[in-house]
């Protein structure tokens, strides 16, 4: 007779989520190591894996944010084993009783521990809606305020509870826990942003909890998390098309060894707009970005763990954008039109920034997180500014839109009449290079659970260095050619510079259901203008303006929680909002009084929060930005 024999295969299942936490984790890989057999976890994080043959396995769970995890497991015949899995997060690659002292929110798991309204983008979230574009990403993030500008993402003004949005000056913004912006304290309305589509995670922080982070301390904080090292081998290349010809690339890779650990990696976006010039000419734009991280370690066995990581980073962009827009008849009829008299505006920028950070855990109830670092970025937004017609008489671009009959005759020559006057267009090298540098360390000091110290110090220099210029064209039907080269010096020619410290303390005391945050912060800063004058590019100090200005201050809060059940939490905090002022001497910083209460709810995928706040200005600075529709 014939015999059938029938293998028996067996079955591994079960539930992933946040460690410590009733969250499924949607979209997690789970697998056995050195096989095919493998699944991904669904909306409410299951994951089965059938027809696994007899065996020794290693069943590992892993995903980006998250630390591996890994567990040898046996399967004899038919046999179906549950093993759920606890993912612990990975905030800014530090230990995880770290994180809250060096990050804004300490992750998901932390959010629950912020007396104040804070919001946790994670890391699959953002690769589920493949963010590239800051704006769609902190569109569903209550009290955050966002102004369109380029339609890409690519400068966004960014303001949180009524901050004012223009150029996202009015806020703290960081990368990694490092200010971003290319000179945050002497000129922040810069135009650049940490590129969204390489970042891991996203932190927004609102409320009184803020002391830690400044100089901007009214509105709020956003931290950028750029991807961590991972803790094994691992990679991934998204490639991606769309309209407007738009192409996405985003690749890294990396892997960590006993006491050596990096990751590599590139971000490049690139379209062709969707605007159209009249002369043809392109309107899209096309961004690189590269980094890298190298982290050397002690050994898990050490006495004193400590750890260095170096992280390089550049950025280059070449966008044909425009500040000129079109007069209303023309925007009623073409709304993506662009008249040919802004054929040559070009957006051109690098950015570079180094860092190294030196991580200490003395022990489980101390540590020192020191990190140095410097950026440089460079731009010039090279674009119309004003229009002259043959009577000599001049017009901004603002105005000429506003009214296109009173200036009639400009307004032809930049729809592409010729032009009578050989200098008609004139067109500015918005020139400015920036530096930022400083070193900052923060103390954790945790003498037992129910107490908590933070000391935080930092050092900070940056500086502003406008060279501008202005290039005169004709317009020949349509063509826009150059007539009068400037001179780079003469049309903005200064250097505004910052040097400031800060500290804080900030000390968390839990008792029962409730916990109070008291922190102080303080900031002093010394402002200053060199201003060379139009006359005088070599800069000998002929023409020179100086003026300075100076600010102590210090920016006190206090926050409080309490946790009614698992899911559901009260807070509310009061905190003195600040923003530095400028360099003009007497100029006072912006200060307020903030106050907010609110509820906190979450149980599963299931999450609320509702706030009320207040901000009691007592002195408000503005700026009346071109950008924003003002004069400039």
């Amino acid at each position: 007779g014939t015999q059938v024999l029938f293998a028996q295969n067996g079955t591994i299942s079960g539930k992933v989520s946040l460690s410590g936490e009733d969250l499924p984790l949607e979209g997690i890989a789970v697998f056995l190591d050195g096989t095919n057999y493998a699944d991904i976890t669904n909306s409410q994080g299951f994951y089965k894996i059938t027809g696994i043959p007899s065996g020794t396995y290693k069943l590992v769970s892993s995903s980006i944010g998250y630390n591996t995890f890994s567990k040898e497991i046996t399967i004899n015949g038919d046999e179906s084993l549950t093993i759920d899995i606890p993912l612990v997060e990975t905030v800014l690659g530090l230990p995880e009783a770290v994180v809250a002292s060096v990050s804004l929110t300490g992750g998901l798991r932390g959010l629950k521990n912020v007396p104040g309204s804070a919001h946790y983008l994670s890391p699959l979230e953002l690769e589920t809606f493949s963010y590239t574009d800051i704006n769609r990403a902190l569109g569903a993030v209550p009290g955050v305020n966002i102004q369109e500008e380029d339609g890409f993402g690519l400068r966004p003004n960014i303001g949180l509870r009524g901050s004012g949005s223009e150029r996202s000056a009015k806020i703290t913004v960081m990368e990694d826990g490092v200010l971003a912006a290319p000179a945050p304290y002497a000129a922040p309305a810069a135009y650049y942003f940490p590129t969204m589509g390489r970042m891991q995670a996203v932190e927004i922080l609102k409320g009184s909890s803020q002391v830690r982070f400044g100089p901007y301390t009214t509105g709020g904080a956003i931290n950028l998390i750029s991807t961590a090292i991972p803790d094994r081998f691992s990679g991934k290349v998204d490639l991606l098309a769309g309209e407007f010809g738009t192409r996405k690339l985003h690749a890294w890779v990396g892997d960590s060894h006993r006491n050596v650990a990096y990751v590599v990696e590139t971000f490049q976006l690139l379209s062709d707009g969707f605007k159209k010039l009249d002369s043809g000419d392109p309107t899209g734009f096309d961004k690189k970005d590269y980094l890298a991280k190298l982290r050397f370690n002690t050994g898990p066995t050490a006495s004193v763990y400590q750890s260095l990581t170096f992280k390089i980073g550049q950025t280059t962009e070449s966008s044909n954008e425009t500040y000129l827009g079109l007069s209303d008849q023309d925007f009623e009829k073409t709304p993506y039109r662009r008249y040919a008299g802004s054929q040559m505006d070009l957006m051109k920028t690098e950015h570079q920034q180094y860092s190294v950070q030196h991580f200490a855990e003395f022990s489980s109830k101390l540590d020192l997180t020191t990190t140095a670092y410097y950026n440089k970025f460079h731009r010039n937004w090279y674009k119309l500014d004003k229009v002259v017609d043959s009577s000599g008489q001049k017009v901004g671009i603002a105005g000429l839109v506003n009214d296109p009959v009173t200036y009639a005759e400009a307004f032809s020559i930049v729809n592409g009449a010729s032009s009578q006057n050989d200098e008609a267009l004139q067109v500015k090298a918005n020139n400015r290079s920036y530096k930022s540098r400083g070193v900052q360390t923060v103390l954790g000091f945790r003498p037992s659970a129910a107490h908590t110290f933070d000391l935080g110090l930092r050092f900070h220099k940056d500086e502003l260095d406008r060279f501008q210029w202005v290039d005169a064209y004709r317009m020949d039907n349509g063509v826009m050619e150059l007539t009068k080269p400037g001179t780079p010096g003469t049309e903005s020619n200064r250097i505004e510079s910052a040097t400031a410290f800060a500290a804080y303390l900030q000390y968390k005391l839990k008792i029962g259901q409730w916990t109070f945050i008291p922190g102080l912060r303080y900031e002093n800063i010394e402002l200053a203008r060199k201003d060379y004058g139009k006359n005088d590019p070599e800069r000998t100090g002929a023409d020179l303006s100086e003026r300075s200005n100076q600010v102590d201050v210090l920016i006190p809060g206090v926050g409080a929680t309490y946790q009614l059940n698992m899911e559901t939490a009260f807070f509310a905090g009061i905190h003195k909002g600040f923003a530095p002022p400028g360099s003009k001497e007497g100029t006072q910083p912006e200060s307020s009084i903030n106050y907010e209460a609110g509820l906190r709810y979450r149980k599963g995928l299931l999450s609320a929060q509702a706030v009320v706040f207040m901000n009691d200005y007592d002195n408000l600075l503005g700026a009346d930005l071109a950008a924003a529709g003002g004069t400039g």
